[in-house]
């Protein structure tokens, strides 16, 4: 009789934990993944996402947080009333030389995984970067940052 018990609440949290709401459920994010292109070393950089809650009920982001400290994520923890939206604020401090993908994770209350972000570039030095910033893969690359960011929701690349 105990093992009978014992499968069957395995089996009902087996069934919960399968039915548990997922973060992609509740949140919806304008752009997944923001890539800078080539940043100039040493020029911190900024994006903000658009997290909007896609349900009927209020949303609260517990936590925000990256892999590691040259990527720093910000975000209100009020709740977030149904269909309403808030920005995701992500800095990367370009201090490394060459390629990253860095995640940024977004935890809300009440659902166990987070829903991640990424941001990707490339970081050079300068006489690179300002090479660069003349070509027209840059002039294309700018052209299509400010289509995905129109000037509310920008980001702040201040390595121009």
């Amino acid at each position: 009789m105990k093992k009978f018990f014992l499968l069957a609440a395995a089996f009902v949290t087996g069934i919960a934990a399968m039915a548990q709401t997922k973060a992609d459920e509740v949140v919806k994010v304008d752009v997944e993944q923001y890539n800078f292109g080539k940043l100039k070393q040493n020029v911190p950089v900024t994006v903000y996402f658009t997290l909007t809650n896609t349900s009927d009920k209020p949303v609260v982001v517990e936590n925000a947080w990256a892999g590691c400290g040259c990527t720093t994520p910000e975000v209100s923890k009020e709740p977030l009333a149904p269909h309403a939206s808030t920005k995701v604020k992500v800095g990367y401090n370009a201090a490394a030389m060459g390629t990253f993908t860095k995640d940024v994770y977004v935890k809300l209350v009440g659902i166990q995984d987070p829903k991640v972000i990424k941001i990707t570039g490339e970081v050079v030095d300068e006489a690179n970067f300002n090479t660069y910033t003349k070509t027209a893969d840059y002039k294309k690359a700018e052209k299509a940052r400010l289509a995905t960011f129109p000037k509310d929701a920008k980001s702040d690349k201040k390595s121009k």
